[in-house]
């Protein structure tokens, strides 16, 4: 996974006049076993109540975006790494909702001990395989934009950008060690605001 994601170019965007945030592909997991955590945020959340989530969040002010996803994987799931369990990081994603994430590849297999959701920001929490991962994406239209909408198709659901475009990425690029951008898919309408 590390190699993958040194040999791929991630590409930074500027913020302009949108907020930083970040999000963890948090890889746990045996091995032969390995897999992502990925959350639903609970229905009576502000922003985006109910929609799936990789662990993470907005930066605080004067933080870093690598800090800012090893403390939102603390807060969220219980979770405290070091630096050194950041294996990379994949392109950052602009939202609708005027946000540019930053997604890092995030190693936890070896904490020991469960995951421990927050209620505050944690309704379901999944371990979710990598052939789960592994899965192509679907693309539909949409009448409100010309970009393509991104969804991947996870049990019996589909998950939307930006998760969807940060998973299809991580499987794309750390999977297949194939150099996939995800910056010009769309989010479905409902997400943004």
């Amino acid at each position: 996974m590390r190699a993958r994601l040194a040999a791929f170019d991630a590409r930074p965007l500027s913020t302009g006049e949108r907020r930083r945030a970040a999000v963890a592909l948090a890889v746990a997991g045996e091995p032969g076993a390995r897999e992502l955590v990925l959350t639903r945020r609970p229905t009576r959340m502000r922003a985006h109540p109910g929609q799936f989530a990789l662990p993470g969040g907005r930066l605080d002010e004067g933080e870093s975006a690598e800090d800012a996803v090893l403390r939102e994987l603390d807060e969220e799931i219980g979770v405290r790494v070091g630096r050194d369990a950041v294996l990379g990081r994949l392109d950052d994603y602009a939202t609708r909702s005027g946000y540019v994430i930053t997604p890092f590849v995030v190693w936890i297999a070896d904490v020991p001990g469960p995951l421990r959701p927050s209620p505050d920001e944690v309704e379901v929490l999944y371990r979710v395989s990598l052939d789960e991962i592994d899965v192509d994406a679907q693309f539909v239209t949409i009448p409100e934009s010309p970009r393509p909408v991104v969804q991947w198709p996870f049990r019996t659901t589909r998950i939307h950008a930006p998760t969807g475009a940060v998973v299809h990425q991580f499987r794309e690029v750390v999977l297949h060690g194939r150099a996939t951008r995800v910056a010009e898919f769309e989010q479905p309408v409902f997400a943004w605001r």
